[in-house]
């Protein structure tokens, strides 16, 4: 599984989408800020699975149709930051998709995930990303889960890790960091969380339009115990 993040920065770098795709042989796209007006339903040979409706700016994911069939898609609206209320609200933080992989016979939910702005605390994105992790898997209780995005979470993200571990989840931060707008903000903002899957590498991909740079999660289903239930792995990922 080849996933590429990328939060385009107010669509100024959504031109450059078909060229990552092929570039980097991704077969899924999570996208943050992205014009949901101007969107098509293909880039690069994916399928549009959804767009978040009830923003201008929001969320969008596309999936390779030869690798993966869609059986089902979903949008939340997740706890609002006080710029949420008093700016532009975005009533959409995540969009998630229950993807049938077809050479492995098996289900995975797949998400593009962005939290609240840095004017908002910790404390509520980290509210915003359990809750997300655990609608999600109202898609299907128990299956592999890997929710990518821009997670606004620039300091303090060893303790984020411990809190994620502690709901059975992994968090895996890129090799490099991905936001280069602001000197003081400069750090990791993209990155994953996971449940079921060995992530092989987040690789923090060339720089382009946007002030984020996009990501490529590279995971693999954990195996199976004789029982048929996930193997938990014997050391967390940082």
């Amino acid at each position: 599984m080849r996933v590429i993040s990328y939060n385009l920065r107010k669509h100024r770098a959504a031109r450059e989408l078909a060229e990552l795709a092929d570039r980097w042989e991704a077969n899924l796209l999570c996208l943050q800020e992205c014009d949901t007006l101007n969107m098509p339903e293909h880039i690069a040979g994916l399928k549009l699975a959804r767009m978040t409706s009830r923003n201008r700016l929001g969320l969008a994911l596309y999936y390779r149709e030869n690798t993966f069939q869609l059986q089902d898609v979903v949008s939340l609206a997740l706890k609002k930051s006080l710029h949420d209320h008093i700016l532009r609200p975005a009533h959409e933080r995540v969009l998630g998709a229950r993807l049938r992989d077809i050479d492995a016979g098996r289900d995975v939910i797949v998400a593009s995930f962005h939290a609240a702005p840095l004017t908002a605390l910790n404390s509520l994105r980290r509210h915003q990303i359990r809750t997300a992790l655990t609608q999600l898997q109202e898609l299907g209780s128990g299956l592999p889960t890997l929710m990518v995005g821009d997670y606004n979470y620039p300091v303090f993200k060893e303790k984020l890790g411990e809190r994620v571990r502690r709901h059975g989840y992994d968090l895996t931060l890129s090799d490099a960091r991905t936001y280069t707008r602001y000197r003081f903000f400069r750090g990791h903002y993209d990155f994953a969380t996971s449940i079921g899957l060995d992530i092989d590498r987040v690789t923090t991909l060339p720089q382009g339009a946007s002030d984020h740079l996009p990501i490529l999660v590279t995971a693999d289903y954990r195996r199976r115990d004789g029982g048929g239930a996930i193997e938990e792995p014997a050391t967390a990922a940082s």
